[in-house]
C-alpha cells in the first residue's frame, strides 16, 4: 500500500512536473511543480508509474466512446487497490477522464520520466490490454493502445509481441509470444522461453519502478507466455 500513501502526499507532484504533476497537484488539491525531469529514485519511479497508469487507462476508457465501469475495476483488480483507496483511485480516474491533456502528452511524459521501452513501460502498456480486452476489444481502443505504444517507445516488432499476449493476432501466436520463428528447433524454443522467465522476473521489473501492488500484471504475462510455451511444446510433441 506505500505507492498509494505517497500517491497522495503533498509532496506527489515533486520532480514529475508536466501534464502527470499537474493531474497529481489537482488530486491532491496543490500546486504542481512545473519542471519535468526524470524520475530517479524507486519512490518517483513508482509514483510516476502510478500516474500515469491511472491517467492512460482513464483516456482508453473514452477512445470507444463509452467508459465501462468494467474497465475501472479491471484496473483497481490489476492494481490491488486496497478498499479504504478505492475512493482517492476512481478520483484520479475522474480527473484524468476530465483533464484537457490528452493521452499522447501522458504517455510522452511517462516515456521520459521512466526511460522508453523499458521494463516498467512494458508493465504499463501490458496493463492497458488486460484492461482493454475485459469487455472486448474496439478498433478504436487498438488505434489507441498502438499510439501509446510508439509513444511510450516500442516499435512495431516489440508491440505485436507484446500484444500477442492478450490479443491473437494468427495461428502462429504461440511463436510470436516467444519470439522464435515456427521452424525453430525444440533447444531454440527452450532458449527462448528460459530468456523469457529471467527477463521477466518480478524483482527486475520492481526495481525499475513497477509498484509491488501491480504484481498481477506479472502473473498475467507469466501465464501467457507459459501457455504459449505449452502450446509450441506441444505442437512439437
Amino acid at each position: 500500500m506505500g505507492v498509494w500513501r505517497t500517491l497522495l502526499g503533498t509532496t506527489v507532484g515533486l520532480v514529475l512536473g508536466g501534464p502527470l504533476g499537474a493531474l497529481a497537484g489537482g488530486a491532491a488539491g496543490s500546486a504542481a511543480d512545473l519542471a519535468n525531469v526524470r524520475a530517479s529514485s524507486p519512490e518517483q519511479r513508482q509514483v510516476a508509474f502510478t500516474i500515469a497508469a491511472i491517467a492512460l487507462a482513464a483516456k482508453m476508457a473514452r477512445a470507444d466512446g463509452t467508459a465501462s465501469p468494467t474497465e475501472f475495476a479491471t484496473f483497481e483488480r490489476l492494481f490491488r487497490v486496497p478498499d479504504h483507496e478505492r475512493a482517492n483511485a476512481a478520483r484520479f480516474y475522474r480527473l484524468a477522464q476530465g483533464s484537457t491533456a490528452g493521452f499522447e502528452a501522458y504517455a510522452s511524459q511517462a516515456a521520459a520520466l521512466l526511460g522508453p521501452g523499458t521494463p516498467v513501460l512494458e508493465d504499463l502498456l501490458e496493463a492497458l490490454l488486460l484492461i482493454a480486452v475485459t469487455d472486448g476489444v474496439h478498433p478504436a481502443e487498438l488505434d489507441y493502445l498502438q499510439a501509446v505504444a510508439d509513444r511510450l517507445g516500442f516499435d512495431a516488432a516489440a508491440y505485436a509481441r507484446i500484444r500477442a499476449r492478450y490479443i491473437a493476432p494468427s495461428a502462429d501466436d504461440p511463436f510470436l509470444v516467444l519470439g522464435v520463428a515456427p521452424d525453430a528447433s525444440p533447444a531454440e524454443v527452450r532458449a527462448a522461453y528460459r530468456t523469457l522467465v529471467k527477463t521477466y522476473h518480478p524483482d527486475r521489473h520492481m526495481a525499475a519502478g513497477t509498484p509491488p501492488e501491480f504484481l498481477r500484471v506479472a502473473e498475467a504475462r507469466m501465464a501467457a507466455i507459459n501457455a504459449a510455451y505449452a502450446a509450441v511444446t506441444g505442437r512439437a510433441g
